[in-house]
């Protein structure tokens, strides 16, 4: 694939995988097809900074893990209100790195078609 292409999709999308998976991501890229560039590019990515507010502010009813896709820790912190808030204090801590990884998984299933 394209160089250019490549670091603007790291540009674009750096801060939604964690910093050292980056060089990896760019390798896979670079080793990729130019046809696939219009599926890598319709991939939507859930925003980390997003997450955390999300959590801070309605992390005891689980949402901002329903909004990752975790919808069994999602329903276990509404059905105990968020582990009576400890559980929902160390998402706060959590929920970014989550979400980087739940980006990198569905980045993976692209990159290794």
């Amino acid at each position: 694939m394209d160089s250019q292409k490549v670091d603007m999709f790291i540009l674009t999308y750096g801060n939604y995988f964690e910093t050292h998976q980056l060089i990896h991501i760019r390798e896979r890229l670079l080793a990729m097809d130019d046809s696939k560039w219009v599926l890598i590019q319709s991939i939507q990515f859930k925003d980390p900074t997003l997450s955390i507010i999300i959590s801070i502010l309605a992390g005891v009813l689980g949402v901002d893990r329903f909004l990752i896709g975790d919808v069994g820790l999602g329903i276990g912190k509404l059905w105990t209100c968020g582990g009576l808030g400890i559980w929902a204090f160390v998402d706060w801590f959590l929920i970014m790195g989550a979400t980087r990884e739940k980006n990198l998984k569905k980045l993976q299933q692209f990159l290794y078609l």
